[in-house]
């Protein structure tokens, strides 16, 4: 009888704590890692030879919207192609579930960037959202926040103002339940429209379950522009008043009068994680991308489109050119998504070196055209930014996308590569591995991936998915 499931011989093990890089095989029994080190004679029901390759823990996603698309595209090309494992899904306020009341085309946005149609928010309870991820698992691991836009739209007959003690009440009800069911926190979107009329104390008593459920508050800011200390320091308002750690989504400083603050935003950030807890996650590039609007183009040195309802033949095109060639202004094109170009490079590599910033993809999966961040989030931190400019140490990258994620988000078994931890592996070369997306080419999966494992089934071989689909639904510890 085979003492292992499967061995991984030859390796260069980079752990996922920022310790040295070491040479070892690594062994893989019921999904767990059994043990690392060279066992002379010890054998396996499959092997895999890892040399001149990098093993390093399956990097997590820190922010993204892959709600619906573990469900539609289950084999999850996107993530595993790049070598992520676990996705932190429901970010921004926008979570797939509970949906209650349904929802009918049009979406309020944001929420359409999960679905345009509507017909994806068919959990009228997110315990069932749950239920429908475990009897159809994805390729990848998840962790799942609740979105409190979505609780605003399910409960809220008018969303341009405060909730009233009602519906306050059935927020916080449906928001238990969501964590009661294996929701690890309650995201919040206060920069869009359907949630910047809820002023804080309406989101600290939203999130008031949080605590006793041993849950997370992850926001994306009310304001990442002029405005970026007052809203982080309600950010840290909201996680003192509710007693639970915070988490900063996509932490960048928005639009060219505020380049360079991030020498502000840092230290304060720094600061309060003397006396609270406090994450950060950011993603390796200038631009950023969401719904389309007049006042986010305004912002902008150059705006794409990403999509058009009406206009589906603009996806990827400028927005001056779309102007200018088809005559065509931006309330014609909408419900549509852009990519805005609105961030100082030195303020994503300060942001980016920071001890304490995960990496987070932020990618839109259901974009016709969308952000490059969506396949490349991860190899491009490590390929241009940790080998091409020497931002730090390939073990710190690794790190920053593993070990930093798993313990600020309470995931306790995943992020590093020790006997005992699940089997969550990426193989790569560090030679060779960069991005292979593009603002040109948006679709397009990394370069110098080898292997990607999950739970200890091969996910990714060869450029290619392979079908098989272990994901779980992770719960904090």
């Amino acid at each position: 009888m085979r003492e292992y499931d499967l061995v991984i011989r030859n390796a260069t093990v980079i752990d996922g704590t920022r310790a040295p890089r070491y040479d070892a095989d690594i062994f893989v029994s019921g999904g767990r890692i059994a043990a690392i080190g060279r066992l002379e004679g010890a054998q396996a029901d499959a092997e895999v030879d890892a040399s001149g390759r990098i093993a390093a823990p399956g990097f997590i996603d820190a922010h993204t919207h892959d709600d619906r698309l573990m469900l539609s595209s289950p084999e999850m090309a996107p993530k595993v192609s790049q070598g992520v494992t676990t996705v932190v899904a429901g970010n921004c306020g926008c979570s797939l579930a509970p949906a209650p009341n349904g929802m009918r085309a049009p979406v309020t946005p944001p929420l359409d960037l999960l679905d345009d149609e509507g017909g994806w928010f068919r959990f009228p309870t997110f315990r069932e959202y749950v239920e429908e991820l475990v009897a159809h698992p994805p390729a990848t691991n998840c962790a799942l926040l609740v979105g409190h836009t979505m609780l605003r739209v399910q409960t809220m007959d008018s969303l341009g103002r405060p909730a009233k003690k009602a519906e306050i009440a059935r927020m916080k009800s449906l928001a238990d339940e969501a964590l009661a069911s294996g929701a690890i926190g309650i995201s919040t979107g206060l920069y869009y429209e359907p949630a910047h009329a809820a002023p804080t104390d309406e989101v600290v008593q939203v999130c008031r379950p949080l605590a006793a459920r041993n849950g997370l508050y992850v926001t994306h800011m009310r304001d990442e522009g002029a405005n970026v200390l007052v809203s982080l320091e309600e950010t840290f308002r909201i996680g003192r008043e509710v007693g639970v750690p915070v988490v900063i989504s996509h932490h960048k400083v928005a639009g060219a009068p505020n380049h360079g603050r991030s020498r502000e935003t840092l230290p304060l950030i720094e600061a309060r994680m003397k006396s609270q807890k406090i994450g950060l996650d950011c993603y390796p590039y200038c631009a950023s991308s969401t719904i389309l609007s007049a006042g986010r183009a305004a912002g902008a040195t150059k705006t794409l489109v990403t999509w058009s309802k009406p206009h589906p033949e603009v996806a990827g095109m400028d927005l001056e050119q779309i102007k200018r060639e088809m005559k065509l202004g931006i309330d014609q094109l909408l419900p549509a998504g852009a990519i805005y170009f609105s961030m100082d490079e030195q303020d994503v590599q300060r942001i980016l070196s920071f001890e304490h910033t995960m990496i987070g993809s932020d990618g839109l999966p259901h974009d016709a055209a969308p952000h490059p961040r969506l396949w490349s989030t991860f190899p491009r931190v490590l390929g241009h930014y940790a080998r091409g400019l020497g931002l730090f140490p390939l073990e710190t990258a690794v790190y920053k996308m593993t070990g930093l994620t798993a313990r600020t988000f309470g995931l306790a078994d995943r992020g590093v590569l020790a006997p005992g931890m699940a089997a969550d592996i990426t193989l790569f070369d560090a030679g060779e591995i960069d991005e292979g997306a593009s603002f040109e080419k948006p679709i397009a999966p990394a370069k110098g991936i080898d292997t990607v494992i999950v739970n200890g089934t091969i996910v990714w071989r060869d450029g290619k998915s392979t079908g098989a689909r272990p994901g779980q639904v992770l719960r904090r510890s």
